[in-house]
């Protein structure tokens, strides 16, 4: 082997010369070392001496016809991933092919480098076998794969199905769940029973969650999803665990002009209105009796379960001054 060429004993007068660059690994190392035996295509004689001969050519003869077969099934090959060029990457399947970026991954990615050194399977898009040309793509089977999972999710999607999916992104009115090569939406409204401002206060990206399917258009494929409905509903039988009169601790959530708003378990707030916070009438606002986050003791007033509603007092801790 020397810098240039690794020199072969092809039988003839003279030895033969593959270019050293056709057979370098992903390291740029020989593949080969002297005594071990290689195929190759002679070319053609050499004025100065010696044989320019193939190592890739004899390769190409040899994969050929099992990649013309490939190619027409549509069936996978491996391939190692040689180098980054020009748009893409050039991919070793037995000859070197290549693979334009954009049939990398089903999105579009700008990190090629990563793949370096990988192997991975892809299908041949393009044969030419007189120039010796090979496209090939990866995000062909990528999108196979996902029609297939998307195909065997759908299959066993009903309304009222418990699934399991992983949480692929969020915008400000709820999560869309992967479930498998379709996507479905998990609004914010049936995240909690609790009042929920943003998704990410519940979940977050690439959570695994198990979620109930509420609706599903299968012509459209519209899923819409729900985290709460797993857990019973904490207003049901809400009389009986808060009946009037009696007295409740709970956590001052938000203050309004009109009275203060107080969670007395997850997904269940009362409302202390502004005419029961003190037997004074000239309290002007809320917020000069609570604030929030405090803790507070109030009396139930009255409990609605259909408007889900409860009205609570803190005067009435109190005995009427009047």
């Amino acid at each position: 082997i020397t810098d240039k060429h690794v020199v072969v004993d092809i039988g003839l007068k003279s030895e033969g010369l593959i270019p050293l660059d056709q057979v370098l690994d992903i390291n740029g190392a020989p593949k080969f070392q002297p005594g071990d035996i290689v195929e190759v295509v002679v070319e053609r004689e050499e004025p100065e001496g010696g044989y320019l001969v193939s190592y890739e050519k004899a390769l190409r003869h040899k994969v050929w016809d099992k990649l013309e077969q490939a190619a027409a099934d549509k069936t996978p090959v491996k391939g190692l991933v040689l180098s980054r060029v020009k748009g893409g990457l050039t991919v070793d399947i037995g000859i070197k092919a290549f693979l334009p970026g954009s049939q990398v991954e089903i999105r579009q990615t700008h990190t090629l480098d990563s793949y370096l050194g990988s192997e991975i399977d892809v299908v041949v898009l393009k044969l030419k076998r007189r120039r010796g040309n090979a496209i090939v793509s990866r995000r062909e089977l990528l999108e196979r794969e996902l029609s297939a999972r998307k195909t065997e999710a759908l299959a066993g999607l009903y309304e009222g199905a418990v699934v399991s999916g992983v949480i692929k992104n969020m915008t400000d009115y709820g999560a869309f769940v992967d479930l498998g090569g379709i996507d479905g939406l998990l609004h914010v409204s049936d995240l909690s029973y609790g009042n929920v401002a943003h998704p990410a206060a519940v979940v977050q990206v690439g959570d695994q969650v198990t979620v109930k399917v509420l609706k599903f258009d299968r012509e459209k494929e519209r899923i819409s999803l729900g985290i709460k409905q797993l857990h019973p509903d904490p207003w049901n039988n809400i009389e009986a665990r808060y009946p009037r009169q009696s007295r409740v601790v709970g956590r001052v959530v938000s203050v309004t002009d009109y009275g203060a708003f107080v969670e007395l378990e997850t997904g269940v707030e009362g409302l202390i209105h502004i005419s029961e916070m003190t037997w004074s009438r000239r309290m002007k606002h809320p917020a000069k009796v609570v604030k929030a986050g405090d803790s507070v003791e109030a009396v139930v007033l009255e409990v609605k379960a259909k408007e889900r509603r409860i009205s609570l007092g803190i005067k009435q801790l109190e005995a009427d001054p009047w």
